[in-house]
């Protein structure tokens, strides 16, 4: 099997980041980051970018800090700057290897998605005059067989929803082949909840509520740190004087333990769907050998 991309995917806190880091350096590859918050610049800490792992080894990235928080950034885009990337970086002779827990992004990757362009700014200003009563009756009268609820609970995910939803009829873009040797990492689910809690408190003491209060001075609003979710959600909620701290930690860091699950869950998908994932503990001399066997016998390095 001819390789031309890795991937390195798994739940969040599983140590991605660093072993794609060590990866990229071991093997002459650059970095793709398949997160979709990591995206948007100032969002550092929350989103754990970790950028350190890549400059202290001069390994060069792609896809991080490319937006600002205002912007709308969607799966659309995403394969549009991720085949910018792809091709660059085979045109320096070197190894893509694309890494994050955003399964989405990472499935239109590895399954080569065909994706509709996103709604035209007439066709957006249109829908957000709507009462969210009606973007949620126009969404259920389009697909009345909803799997992500989610969709319902916040008027810019309904106003998206209903755009792709919308466009599905209209797809022009076919996405290239990649032939993807998959790495996956996850511990036991034990010590993937010791290491979600511990890595939370690390942040929340090196700065992240500072963060969210820099975002909504320069004007973020509220109701888009709620859509950001997670960390951005639930420190400005306590910034906001919704939520004591206590509360806000134990809501916070329940949540982020079943995002994992869900991450898990979307992978598991993905499997039976017929992508084949090579799964590891964060063990980087495994992960190392086996890319070692697989590479190397496939004449893909050098």
């Amino acid at each position: 099997m001819f390789y031309d991309l890795i991937t390195i995917l798994g739940p969040t806190a599983s140590g991605k980041t660093s072993i794609a880091a060590q990866l990229a350096n071991d093997f002459n590859g650059e970095i793709i980051s398949a997160d979709s918050r990591q995206v948007y610049k100032g969002m550092d800490i929350g989103t754990g970018k970790d950028l350190i792992e890549f400059q202290k080894n001069n390994i060069n990235y792609y896809l991080i800090d490319i937006a600002e928080p205002f912007e709308e950034y969607n799966l659309f885009r995403f394969t549009k700057d991720f085949h910018f990337a792809f091709d660059e970086i085979k045109g320096k002779e070197k190894f893509p290897i694309l890494v994050g827990g955003t399964g989405l992004y990472i499935s239109a990757i590895l399954q080569s998605y065909q994706l509709p362009e996103i709604a035209d700014e007439d066709e957006l200003y249109r829908l957000s005059q709507l009462t969210f009563a009606q973007l949620k009756n126009t969404l259920v009268k389009i697909k009345p067989k909803l799997h992500n609820i989610t969709d319902l609970t916040n008027k810019d995910r309904l106003i998206k929803a209903i755009s792709i939803e919308r466009a599905k009829e209209k797809v022009n873009q076919s996405l290239p082949n990649v032939q993807s040797l998959n790495i996956g990492i996850n511990s036991k689910r034990e010590e993937t909840k010791r290491r979600i809690t511990e890595r939370l408190k690390q942040r929340l003491a090196t700065g992240m509520i500072e963060e969210v209060e820099s975002l909504l001075q320069k004007g973020v609003s509220l109701e888009k740190l709620n859509y950001f979710g997670l960390e951005y959600k639930y420190v400005s909620q306590y910034i906001d004087g919704k939520l004591n701290y206590n509360d806000m930690f134990q809501k916070l860091n329940s949540s982020i333990h079943n995002f994992a699950k869900r991450q898990m869950t979307w992978f598991r998908k993905m499997e039976k769907e017929g992508v084949k994932i090579n799964w590891f503990p964060p063990d980087y001399t495994a992960i190392k050998n086996f890319m070692n066997s697989q590479l190397i016998n496939a004449k893909n390095i050098s």
